[in-house]
């Protein structure tokens, strides 16, 4: 499970980056102090992708840590990038994927 999870974090990062969406400058210490799903009033649904979510999985990888029991990160996903703006349906493809992957472990 712990390599799918691996396998899965790059083909997200790999998304971002892809889509223009991946950054190089990280975003500071008070944005990551949000109490809000997401860090919704701090930063964007790609920079918690990038600097929440990966970061974190990543380290439960590294650790061989447990997984949450459960995630539903694709309602939020789609929402964020409902706009249109940015053709993310390859990345809601793959957050969907992480969602089913975590919750039928």
């Amino acid at each position: 499970m712990h390599s799918e999870v691996a396998d899965l974090l790059l083909e997200i990062e790999l998304e971002l980056r892809r889509l223009g969406l991946w950054s190089e400058k990280p975003v500071t210490k008070a944005q990551l102090l949000s109490s809000q799903p997401f860090c919704i009033d701090t930063m964007t649904f790609s920079e918690w992708l990038q600097f929440v979510f990966i970061v974190r999985l990543k380290l439960i990888v590294e650790r061989g840590a447990g997984f949450p029991e459960v995630s539903d990160i694709t309602p939020m996903a789609e929402e964020y990038f409902k706009t249109g703006s940015v053709k993310a349906s390859g990345l809601i493809s793959l957050i969907r994927r992480f969602d089913h992957l975590i919750s039928n472990q």
